[in-house]
């Protein structure tokens, strides 16, 4: 039976290169996929294309395909990536850019485009699913609008000979179950089919979380090498089932336990999960061990897709100010307090107008709050204060507020940092199919 080997190359945009280069090399793989963005990314980018219009795709973009485009492209694998984030076309024109500094003489580069439906708002009757206000509710603010496309345009790509997919917002899952429904021709109405492929793809797509990354635990769930954590690879059947594994050597584990934390990782609900391709239900999937690093999952089912589009809405949120200070030795927590209680007089005492304040001691309270710290004296804390405001000025003055800490608050304070940056916060809301209409442009080496 034909099987197909599918790696997962990134987990988060930031996410560490080396494991991906070893699956290139020794994972002897079809595909390799880099799932780089989170709920926020895009209206990052987006900030970032808006000041230089040859950004706004993933910064680690070269980075990746520097460390991965000539093993790939020596061992016929194929890369797809949503590293594309808000300028797809730019990411594109990196990779040829790339292969050809590498000396590769061949490469066709698919590029996706229609998840930015910012265009397409105004006019539409849209509710925002976290609040219930209404999309005009956000008014200027807004910055970014990208649906969550599925495997259906990826899949087209493929067809046309790519050797790279790069694309912006996608499904996560859907990025794994494009490469199956090529390789395997699957109907797209194959609900089945589609359950057990986005099953796999849902697993894979934090990549080293289902190795053993945020996993392990001393003394309760240990992981052997976690310092040379391996990314996971999915060997792929023609009915969908599948067997997890990773390269052979390297650390982490994959057992029915850390398959397990990644199947309900983000899941509401396991019978019902919605993703464009299809409504997935995980209810009735079954992982078995079949060996050292190596689980089955079968039992993955689905319904008919829904019959809207989810869109990240990515707007400006006012501003961060923010410091921290240290304090260490006896009395470190009675000190640090009391560095509070100064700065949250003098901070509200001003004309600064919070939108949210966040005053707290690192090692004490930050996580858990007051309740949980109770009967634990520390030898050291590090004071954090954090406000949400309108305006930069407003952020700048908070973080000084902290920095003067060095010369009117407690003794013993060191090691100040402070910061300012923008909020770009993210909702979410449903819209119809119609509005989204997808591209694919060819780029050939």
């Amino acid at each position: 039976m034909k099987t197909i080997r599918i790696g997962a190359g990134a987990g988060y945009s930031g996410d560490r290169i080396p494991p991906a280069v070893e699956l290139a090399e020794k994972g002897d793989l079809d595909y390799l996929v880099f799932e780089c963005l989170a709920e926020r990314t895009i209206a990052l980018a987006q900030l970032e294309r808006s000041k230089d219009a040859r950004l706004g795709f993933d910064p680690l973009l070269r980075d990746r395909m520097e460390a991965v485009l000539l093993a790939c492209a020596g061992r016929g694998v194929k890369i797809i990536t949503n590293m594309g984030a808000a300028n797809p076309q730019a990411a594109g024109q990196e990779v040829i850019r790339i292969a050809r500094e590498l000396g590769l003489d061949r490469l066709k580069v698919a590029v996706v485009q229609g998840d930015d439906v910012l265009p397409g708002l105004p006019g539409q009757n849209l509710t925002l699913l976290e609040s219930g206000a209404p999309l005009q509710s956000l008014g200027s603010a807004v910055l970014s609008a990208n649906a969550y496309l599925g495997a259906e345009a990826l899949v087209r790509a493929l067809h046309l000979g790519a050797d790279v997919v790069i694309t912006g917002r996608v499904a996560d899952p859907a990025l794994f179950l494009a490469p199956l429904i090529h390789e395997f021709d699957w109907s797209m109405s194959d609900w089945q089919k589609m359950g057990q492929g986005t099953v796999v793809g849902h697993l894979l797509e934090c990549a080293g979380q289902v190795t053993g990354g945020y996993f392990a635990d001393p003394g309760y769930r240990d992981v052997p090498d976690l310092a040379n954590l391996g990314f996971p690879l999915a060997e792929v059947s023609a009915d969908g089932s599948a067997i997890i594994t990773k390269v052979a050597g390297s650390g982490g584990c994959v057992t029915t336990a850390t398959c397990t934390a990644q199947l309900l990782y983000e899941v509401e609900n396991p019978a019902s999960y919605l993703q464009p391709d299809v409504v997935a239900d995980f209810s009735n999937v079954t992982l078995t061990q079949v060996g050292p690093d190596r689980v089955r999952i079968g039992g993955a089912n689905g319904h008919q897709r829904p019959a809207t589009l989810k869109v990240t809405v990515g707007y400006r949120d006012g501003f961060i100010g923010e410091g921290q200070i240290s304090y260490a030795g006896l009395g470190a927590e009675a000190r640090g307090r009391l560095a509070l209680d100064v700065l949250k007089q003098r901070l509200e005492g001003s004309d600064i107008h919070a939108l949210d304040s966040r005053y707290e001691l690192i090692g004490v309270n930050a996580m858990h709050g007051e309740a949980l710290s109770a009967g634990h004296t520390p030898y050291e804390v590090r004071v954090r204060v954090a406000l949400r405001v309108a305006t930069l000025k407003e952020a700048e003055r908070v973080a000084n507020e902290v920095e003067a800490m060095y010369l009117n608050g407690p003794a013993g304070g060191g090691g100040v940092t402070k910061s300012v940056r923008e909020v770009i916060a993210a909702a979410s809301t449903l819209v119809p199919r119609a509005l989204v209409q997808t591209s694919i442009t060819m780029m050939e080496l």
